[in-house]
């Protein structure tokens, strides 16, 4: 099910992106980034419609998933 992002409290929505941004691994590239520019990058994508918030009621978990 999705969630609209602006309807989640701003602190929730924080946790999930920090909690999203750890899952990955840790090849950066050329550059590593900060958690915050991490944030805000993930903040955008939602902004932008590129990812959208979803719910899985049979875990009970919050994801973040690309929009095809």
């Amino acid at each position: 099910m999705e969630i609209p992002h602006n309807q989640v409290p701003e602190q929730t929505l924080l946790a999930i992106i920090e909690e999203f941004i750890s899952r990955e691994g840790t090849d950066y590239g050329h550059r590593e980034y900060t958690l915050d520019e991490k944030v805000e990058k993930v903040k955008s994508q939602l902004l932008n419609g590129e990812i959208k918030l979803m719910f899985d009621s049979e875990t009970s978990s919050c994801n973040l998933v690309k929009v095809d």
